[in-house]
């Protein structure tokens, strides 16, 4: 029987004989004027629509009119996240649920509003026992993102009007995968650690009456226990990755794909496919393994060690030997990313609750001298700041919650961005997007098969 997972001597011929015919080299990228990655040379992106749901700050004007960086500011729906977090905070409030409401809505929800709404996603957060019985538990995968991106794609069998993308009933389906999106990653991880683990399987349903962080833990968790600041921790996080412009990659994907006319479940798996890839939505995973590697090698209370180690990851030879410090710089920002600012503050405060300040403190290390030693060894057209993927992860492993979660917490987040997105494509668009691309393949005459 033919093992299609086994890469055979002639599949490594052929991988070769590709390598070798790949022409394209990174000068021709100048010398034709594309903007590689559809960004400039400082990093910028490049313009390709416009959007009403968030707004990210990075550069201003001075007094002479020169435009330099600054600290980063995020606006979802012209309303600054920092004002965002510490309006719910300051009520003791989770936040999540009001955040999905502004995205989809452009506007903030009255407390008669937001209990109509969060009553709405609480009815919406189910699924058919089937659907759990024979598309999860039945069938574990290997990736729990791919788990997640299956699940999305199956649920379309389950939808009777599926492919109608009238604004109500995108809207429908958008707000049942924002409820659903938990129960399909906590139970795909559920049925991931029993059938390669052994881990012993147990399925809670959603409890009436809890947030969507709350529900996550609760049903996450053998004994379905949390503290108020754990739920608080998660429910910020979640606020802070809910949304991050048209331009990241699984937005931008989102409005690529949904302007094809093709349906919400295509769409969102395709905005997943996105997001698994580690320089997106995998990155906080690599701050993770990162610092595991960090603390096996070298004595991590030793600054001279912590930076000679920082130096060896920019020269390839730590770790990963990618050449990178995750969770230093991002496309947009440069001299701070107000996510990482936010969930700095807070996190600190979960690393006493946990006993973890010794590691806070590790991490704070790592984020002063970073900055210098890149900018010793790279030559960049910024500042290069902590993102939020730097303390996210602190944040999810403080919580205990397994690296298999990382990204699809990044998900159960995103969701509310990506159907915002998908929904203001779906209203203001009309055209399928298609960029141009040049081609720098010379004609080549055909050569018949005796003289080949």
């Amino acid at each position: 029987m033919t093992n299609y997972s086994e890469i055979t001597p002639y599949i490594q011929k052929l991988a070769a004989l590709s390598d070798i015919n790949n022409n394209i080299v990174p000068q021709m990228y100048a010398e034709n004027n594309v903007k590689r990655g559809l960004r400039d040379i400082d990093g910028t992106g490049v313009v390709a629509g416009l959007t009403e749901i968030s707004t990210i700050i990075s550069k201003e004007k001075n007094e002479e009119g020169l435009t330099r960086p600054c600290d980063g500011r995020l606006y979802y729906r012209g309303i600054n996240v920092r004002d965002l977090v510490r309006g719910f905070v300051a009520d003791n409030r989770q936040g999540f649920e009001e955040t999905v409401y502004l995205l989809l809505f452009s506007k903030l929800p009255n407390e008669r509003e937001l209990a109509d709404f969060s009553a709405l996603l609480a009815e919406y957060r189910t699924l058919p026992p089937s659907f759990v019985r024979d598309m999860i538990l039945k069938a574990p995968g290997k990736d729990m993102m791919n788990i997640l991106s299956r699940s999305v794609l199956a649920l379309y069998a389950y939808d009777d009007n599926p492919d109608d993308i009238s604004t109500a009933n995108v809207l429908r389906q958008c707000i049942a995968l924002i409820a659903q999106f938990p129960l399909l990653a906590v139970y795909g991880y559920q049925s991931y650690q029993h059938y390669h683990n052994g881990q012993s399987l147990f399925i809670h349903y959603p409890k009436q009456g809890l947030s969507t962080a709350e529900n996550l833990l609760y049903i996450l968790r053998e004994n379905g226990e949390y503290t108020p600041l754990e739920a608080k921790l998660l429910d910020l996080a979640l606020v802070l990755h809910a949304e991050h412009g048209g331009g990241n990659n699984s937005s931008f994907a989102m409005h690529v794909v949904t302007s094809s006319g093709t349906d919400t479940y295509s769409a969102v798996s395709a905005s997943l496919g996105s997001l698994k890839g580690p320089r997106h939505g995998g990155a906080n995973i690599k701050v993770m393994q990162m610092f595991d590697d960090m603390k096996a090698s070298i004595n991590t209370k030793n600054k001279e060690e912590i930076a000679e180690y920082l130096a060896k990851l920019l020269d390839r030879e730590a770790f990963d030997r990618a050449g990178l410090i995750y969770g230093m710089g991002h496309a947009v920002y440069s001299v701070s990313d107000p996510r990482a600012d936010i969930l700095r503050s807070f996190a600190k405060a979960l690393s006493v609750e946990k006993g973890m300040e010794e590691e806070f403190e590790l991490y704070e290390t790592v984020e002063k001298l970073a900055p210098q030693i890149i900018g010793e060894k790279r030559k960049i057209y910024k500042g290069v700041s902590a993102n939020v993927d730097f303390y996210s992860g602190m944040v999810y492993k403080m919580l205990g919650l397994p690296y298999e979660l990382f990204t699809p917490i990044f998900a159960i987040a995103r969701i509310a961005g990506w159907s915002a997105h998908r929904i203001e494509e779906i209203q203001n668009a009309g055209k399928i997007i298609r960029p141009a691309y040049i081609s720098v393949k010379e004609d080549v005459p055909y050569e018949p098969m005796a003289n080949r």
